[in-house]
């Protein structure tokens, strides 16, 4: 048995230490946001953050992940309580079909963690894992703005209170 890190809890997976995170979270544990795409990496709507860092779900064995941190889209927050990648997303209509977009947002959000004033030329380089043939990049773009344009005020708003 493994025992992962998921969205701050700790869970006991039964499945084969080969079995791919994207299938342990989907069938497994009910965790639905990361799609199955391509199953080869090469699409990204299977993307999770490990450790900080974008990956692709859909080939990365669960062996591999003891005793790192996964994040997954519904560690984000909720229907009841979006975090600020999600609500940037709804305000921007960003999803058309919706099928690649919690893999945009999980790499998204990776990389605004690590660089909270990216540039739309790091956006672009940063998602191009991703396949979207919906023709909403403008949008993805936008929303990615705006969720950094909020993150950004949440960080500075916590500083001047200090």
């Amino acid at each position: 048995m493994t025992t992962l890190t998921i969205n701050g809890e700790s869970r006991s997976i039964k499945a084969s230490p080969d079995t791919p995170l994207l299938y342990v979270l989907r069938d497994e544990l009910a965790l639905n946001a990361a799609k199955y795409g391509c199953g080869l990496g090469q699409c990204g709507a299977c993307t999770v953050i490990v450790d900080g860092k974008a990956i692709f779900s859909c080939i990365t064995p669960v062996m591999l992940l003891e005793g790192r941190t996964i994040t997954t889209l519904e560690g984000l927050g909720n229907l009841g309580a979006p975090g600020p990648m999600q609500r940037a997303f709804l305000a921007e209509q960003a999803a058309q079909c919706g099928y690649c977009i919690p893999g945009v947002m999980m790499r998204a959000q990776a990389l605004l963690n690590r660089d909270p004033h990216a540039t739309d030329e790091s956006i672009k380089a940063e998602l191009q894992p991703h396949l979207c043939r919906c023709g909403t990049h403008m949008r993805i773009l936008r929303a990615i703005r705006r969720a950094a344009e909020e993150m950004n005020s949440k960080t500075a708003d916590a500083r001047t209170r200090r």
